[in-house]
């Protein structure tokens, strides 16, 4: 088979750093009045998520020490739903996969999956609730916010998504789920989030809007009183700052790695066009016609949740798949579409060329074939030929110069491009 030249591309995105967290954190907790809020002595619970944000591990950290400096006692609370085989254990362990341990942060984390019976809301949705975090006198709900990967609306994956389904635990993250599929996210989250306002110890949030490069730009902290709005106006920010792919049409996306520290869906449904939701209206943009995916990241723990996103995928990334996990996950998330297991290629060489041979009538010429790492590192890929048009017209985008030859090695495994 022919393959294309390539060519090695940047994108500009946005820069905007938050350059001290410790003093950002500081600063918000002033603004808000921690002091008055929070009364020595109490027990504040403080929420910790699966996702591998690069900043969360020094903005939990700022924010446990600002609750210790008021006199109050912290804990950590494992906020993911169904994540880490929904057991109390599981979850653990993925805290401390992401640096997360009461060694490095001088606060107890308190695992367990029990939850307390909320009641329901207005519209019949039953809410679950961390009986951990309940039994505090105060919560602070950590959480990036960004758009989701399941929809679109005035909240999307935020505070209020950490609170219902975080935690939620496993029965709230199944009860979100299963009545999203009557409702949709939006209404569903803002409907359970608001009952969750009403009768359990929220006293903050603290929303992290991420640049383009997946670091703070903004950190904020929300109050109880205008949760909802405070964090619709941060999803704003998010949309304008979050990467995406620089192309409206693709012939075929190769992507290195999905991984939940990546997305929800292990590669961002936003970027690559597909959805795959039910109920959900499916995304117009941008239109990928093949997308291969090469492997699954050691921080998912073998949870492949999206891999039913791709058309292609290695045997080396089959080979990681936990089935256990991802299903737990895909059903939990009401969402069993995205664990189907694509076509397997042997080899890098395999799944590719089985891409071409789908693809429709592409050539070595006129294929538009983007290479990327993962869909959160958008600011270098491999593009083909074909699209250094369009890349030159676009005043974000540049171009280094040298065509690269696609290669596999002997043993099929695709190989850094390099000069002929």
């Amino acid at each position: 088979m022919n393959y294309p030249k390539l060519a090695q591309i940047t994108q500009r995105l946005n820069e905007t750093r938050v350059a001290d967290v410790d003093a950002a954190i500081a600063g918000e907790m002033r603004r808000v009045g921690l002091a008055n809020r929070i009364k020595p002595g109490s027990r504040v619970a403080v929420t910790a998520g699966s996702r591998g944000i690069t900043d969360m591990i020094a903005v939990l950290r700022a924010t446990v020490n600002e609750v210790k400096a008021v006199g109050a006692h912290p804990i950590i609370v494992p906020s993911m739903g169904s994540h880490g085989g929904a057991t109390a254990e599981g979850q653990t362990e993925m805290l401390e996969g992401l640096g997360v341990t009461e060694q490095s942060f001088g606060a107890p984390i308190v695992s367990s999956m029990d939850v307390v019976d909320l009641g329901t809301t207005a519209e019949g949705i039953p809410v679950a609730f961390s009986r951990d975090a309940m039994e505090s006198d105060h919560i602070i709900v950590v959480n990036r916010i960004k758009p989701h990967t399941e929809f679109n609306g005035r909240i999307e994956s935020g505070l209020t998504k950490m609170m219902v389904i975080g935690l939620g635990k496993h029965q709230g993250a199944i009860n979100a789920h299963s009545w999203a599929v009557r409702f949709g996210y939006e209404r569903t989250l803002i409907a359970s989030g608001q009952h969750i306002l009403e009768r359990a110890p929220i006293t903050l949030g603290v929303g992290i809007v991420e640049n383009g490069f997946g670091q703070a730009a903004k950190i904020e902290a929300v109050t109880p009183e205008n949760f909802v709005e405070e964090e619709a106006k941060l999803l704003e920010l998010a949309k304008e700052t979050c990467p995406h792919l620089p192309f409206d049409r693709l012939d075929i996306l190769i992507v290195d790695e999905s991984g939940k520290e990546i997305s929800g869906t292990g590669m961002d449904t936003k970027v690559i066009g597909r959805i795959m939701n039910i109920y959900e209206p499916p995304l117009e943009h941008p239109h990928i016609t093949r997308i291969v995916l090469r492997d699954l990241t050691e921080k998912s723990h073998g949870n492949g949740l999206g891999v039913g996103l791709a058309d292609f995928v290695t045997q080396r990334f089959a080979d990681k798949l936990d089935r256990g996990y991802t299903d737990v996950n895909c059903v939990t998330a009401v969402t069993p579409e995205k664990g189907r297991l694509p076509i397997i290629g042997k080899t890098d060489k395999m799944a590719v060329d089985y891409a071409f041979a789908s693809a429709g009538p592409v050539t070595a010429a006129d294929v538009r074939l983007c290479w990327i790492r993962n869909t959160a590192t958008l600011d270098r890929m491999f593009v083909s030929t074909a699209l250094l048009d369009e890349v030159a017209a676009h005043p974000g985008l540049g171009v280094t110069p040298g065509l690269l030859a696609m290669k596999f090695d002997v043993n099929g495994e695709l190989l850094t491009p390099t000069r002929d």
